[in-house]
């Protein structure tokens, strides 16, 4: 049991998340998402924590872990082409996880979310969220239009662009 962890998690509560990300943050974040899913045929979700709830705590859930559920309860697996990305942020950790749907994953593989993840924990590092998820966001979105280009002008738009805060 890391108590230094649980302490973080206790204190950190969401007034912190809307803190660091303001209505005017969380409005651009929506509108990247929209602007980088124009070209491509992916789906890009953006959720962030901000802190893990003490039962999942205690029992020493990581971000990845919960980066998973959070993953399956928002649909992110259920796109048409297997394409969904989910760009999760574990506040209290600062930890960064990247769950992407298997046809992607199959195309691109861990290490390409890793690297993402880890840019984007650098820019947290500097106290920038807004442009670190920006950024990430405009990563994502560069490998899937390498790998699922936009095919016609009538995009659907599977998942909600707006960010989520758990």
């Amino acid at each position: 049991m890391n108590i230094k962890r649980i302490v973080k998690h206790l204190s950190t509560g969401h007034t912190v998340a809307r803190r660091v990300f303001p209505r005017a943050a969380l409005d651009n974040i929506r509108r990247t998402i929209a602007e980088v899913e124009q070209t491509h045929a992916g789906q890009i979700r953006f959720a962030v924590e901000s802190a893990l709830e003490l039962k999942p705590l205690l029992a020493g859930q990581s971000a990845r872990e919960r980066a998973i559920e959070v993953f399956s309860s928002l649909r992110v697996w259920d796109t048409e082409h297997n394409n969904g990305v989910l760009i999760y942020l574990l506040l209290a950790d600062r930890d960064v996880e990247i769950v992407a749907d298997r046809g992607v994953h199959i195309k691109l593989g861990p290490a390409v979310w890793e690297a993402v993840c880890r840019e984007m924990e650098s820019a947290f590092r500097q106290g920038e969220f807004e442009e670190g998820v920006i950024a990430g966001i405009r990563r994502v979105g560069a490998h899937l239009a390498q790998h699922y280009p936009q095919s016609g002008a009538n995009k659907i738009n599977e998942l909600p662009d707006q960010p989520f805060l758990i």
